[in-house]
């Protein structure tokens, strides 16, 4: 933990200083200016159009029952572009833009979820032999009740 806040509390401010310096003696002091300012603006605009249609469809899904978990990654990414936007600096700017783009998004979305089944396979492996452990029996209970043919049963183990 104390690695990421080093990272984002010291590196990325340096990151950023050193390419709007070198930015500013490209385009001048003036117009480096105008670029973070512009981008913040046009950031903010994107992030709240994009932010209300995930919103929309996060309530639609929910409508039809459905778990809208699309939607709600679609919606942390943008929360988080938002942020990145409305950071001053270039770098901070390009990884915002990056997340409001849906192709972007798609491609992180199945890269974080072939992550999470991989995780979670890996801990239904180490569970033991009956296959149950005290977190995943209640997850397992929640989609049990959406399934009309699953019989509920209590046990109790004997060691």
């Amino acid at each position: 933990m104390f690695r990421i806040l080093f990272l984002l509390f010291i590196i990325i401010p340096i990151i950023e200083i050193a390419l709007l310096i070198q930015v500013s003696d490209v385009i001048g002091g003036f117009a480096t200016i105008a670029l973070v300012v512009l981008t913040a603006i046009v950031g903010a605009k994107m992030v709240k159009q994009q932010g209300m249609g995930a919103l929309q469809n996060v309530q639609v899904q929910m409508a039809q029952g459905q778990m809208p978990a699309k939607e709600l990654f679609t919606g942390i990414c943008v929360i988080i572009a938002g942020v990145l936007l409305l950071t001053p600096g270039i770098m901070t700017d390009v990884f915002g833009l990056l997340l409001l783009t849906p192709a972007i998004r798609n491609k992180l979305a199945a890269g974080l979820a072939s992550q999470a089944t991989v995780r979670m396979s890996a801990s239904m492996h180490q569970t033991g032999t009956s296959g149950f452990s005290q977190p995943h029996q209640s997850m397992h209970h929640e989609q049990d009740e959406n399934h009309p043919n699953t019989i509920d049963g209590e046990y109790e183990r004997k060691d």
